[in-house]
C-alpha cells in the first residue's frame, strides 16, 4: 500500500522544521564568506551572467518562483482543506496577522519618515519567515505546544497573502499591458481547465512556466505567478481525513516541498544574507533604514501580534492556543519578527541602490536576530514553570 501524503503543516511538526535549520545554516555561512578573503569570489560569482539574467537574479526572480508556487499551494488547502478551513478558525490568525503586518510598517514610518525616500521600503518588517521562526521552535523541541506551532503556522500563511499582495501591488514596475492581458488569458485558460475537471499536473505546470514569462514581461513580479498558478491547481478535499493522496494540488505540494525547504530557500538565504560587516559599528546600525527594519521587526511585531491577540480574545473573537500560556504567546509574537526570507525579497524590490540594500540587510539580520533570541528565550524559560506545575493552563 502507499504511504499517504501528510500536510505540509503537519509535515513540519513532524521534522521539526529541519529545512528552517538549513536555511539559519546557509545564512551564517553567507556572512562568513562576505567577511572573508573569497568575498570577491561570492559578488562576483552573484552578479556574473547566465543567458538574459543574473546568477542572482535568476535565484530573486526564478527559482523563488518555485517558492511562491508552494505557498499558493499552501495557502489554497489550508483554506479549503487545512486548518483555516473553518472560519471560525481564521479569525484569530488573520487578526494577528495583519495587525503583525501593519504595526511593522508603521514604526517603520515613523522613523524614517513617510515622505522619505526610504518610504518605500515600509513593507519590508512586515513578513514573517516561517521556516526561520520554526527552525527557532525546533531547538525548543516538546517545551512547546503543538497548538503554538500551529498558530505561528497559521499566522504566517496569512501573513503570505498579505505580502504577495503587497509585492503585486506595490513593487510592480511600469506595465506592459500585452504581455499583462497574456498572462490575464493565460490564468483564465488555466482556471477553466480546473473548472472544466481537468487533472493532469503536467497541463498545469507548462501553463504555470508560460505564466511565468508573460508576467515577468508584463512588469508585475515574476514570483506572483507561482502564486496565481497555485490557486488553479485542483484539490480535493478530505476533511478531518489524511490528505487525499489523489488529489493533484497535494501531489504538487509534496514534490516541490523538498525542492523548496532544502535548495530554494536555503539558496535564496545564502545569496541573499550575505552582507560586508567591515566598519560596522552602533552609528551604522542606528542609520534611520536599519533601525526603522529592525525596529519594525522586533518592536512592531511583537507588539502588534501579542496586542491584537490579548484584544481579540477579550472580545471573544478568539481563544488562547490551547495547552500555552500567555507568556508563550508573547514569545511566539517575537518570534514572528524573524522576517528572514520575504523581507529580504521585499527588500530586494523596494531598492536599488547597493549600500540600501546592505543597510536592510543589517535591519533584517539584527532584528531578526533579536527576535530569534529574545523569543527562544522567553518561551523557553515559560516552559519550565509549567512543565514543573503539570499545569497546562494559568
Amino acid at each position: 500500500m502507499s504511504r499517504r501524503p501528510i500536510s505540509i503543516t503537519r509535515e513540519f511538526l513532524t521534522n521539526e522544521a529541519s529545512g528552517g535549520i538549513l536555511l539559519i545554516a546557509a545564512a551564517a555561512v553567507a556572512l562568513v564568506i562576505a567577511n572573508s578573503p573569497a568575498a570577491p569570489a561570492y559578488f562576483g560569482a552573484l552578479q556574473s551572467y547566465l543567458g538574459p539574467l543574473s546568477v542572482l537574479h535568476w535565484i530573486n526572480d526564478a527559482l523563488m518562483a518555485g517558492f511562491f508556487l508552494l505557498v499558493g499551494l499552501e495557502i489554497k488547502r489550508e483554506f479549503l482543506d487545512g486548518e483555516l478551513a473553518n472560519p471560525a478558525d481564521r479569525r484569530l490568525p488573520i487578526i494577528a496577522a495583519a495587525a503583525g503586518m501593519a504595526g511593522p510598517a508603521l514604526i517603520y514610518l515613523v522613523i524614517v519618515g513617510p515622505g522619505s525616500d526610504l518610504a518605500r521600503g515600509w513593507a519590508v518588517p512586515a513578513a514573517t519567515d516561517i521556516a526561520f521562526a520554526l527552525g527557532v521552535l525546533a531547538l525548543l523541541g516538546k517545551r512547546v505546544p503543538a497548538s503554538l506551532k500551529l498558530f505561528l503556522t497559521t499566522v504566517a500563511v496569512v501573513d503570505d497573502i498579505g505580502a504577495v499582495a503587497i509585492i503585486a501591488v506595490a513593487y510592480t514596475s511600469d506595465l506592459n499591458l500585452a504581455a499583462l492581458a497574456a498572462a490575464a488569458a493565460i490564468l483564465a485558460g488555466m482556471a477553466a481547465l480546473n473548472r472544466a475537471g481537468v487533472q493532469r499536473l503536467s497541463i498545469y505546470l507548462l501553463l504555470a512556466a508560460a505564466l511565468w514569462v508573460a508576467t515577468y514581461a508584463s512588469g508585475v513580479h515574476a514570483t506572483v505567478a507561482g502564486v496565481l498558478a497555485a490557486l488553479t491547481i485542483p484539490i480535493r478535499p478530505s476533511p478531518g481525513a489524511p490528505d487525499d493522496m489523489e488529489s493533484p494540488l497535494h501531489r504538487l505540494e509534496h514534490a516541490l516541498e523538498p525542492w523548496v525547504g532544502y535548495l530554494i530557500v536555503p539558496l535564496f538565504g545564502f545569496a541573499n544574507a550575505g552582507v560586508s560587516l567591515a566598519g560596522l559599528n552602533v552609528a551604522a546600525l542606528l542609520a534611520p533604514l536599519p533601525l526603522a527594519v529592525a525596529a519594525g521587526l522586533f518592536v512592531g511585531k511583537q507588539v502588534a501580534i501579542f496586542g491584537s491577540v490579548r484584544l481579540a480574545v477579550a472580545f471573544g473573537w478568539g481563544s488562547r492556543p490551547r495547552g500555552a500560556t500567555w507568556l508563550q504567546v508573547y514569545g511566539i509574537a517575537i518570534l514572528c519578527g524573524i522576517g528572514f526570507t520575504m523581507s529580504l525579497f521585499i527588500g530586494t524590490l523596494a531598492f536599488s541602490d547597493p549600500q540600501q540594500i546592505d543597510d536592510v540587510k543589517l535591519g533584517i539580520l539584527s532584528g531578526s536576530f533579536l527576535s530569534a533570541i529574545v523569543g527562544f528565550a522567553i518561551i523557553r524559560f515559560a516552559a519550565r514553570p509549567k512543565a514543573a506545575a503539570g499545569n497546562p493552563q494559568h
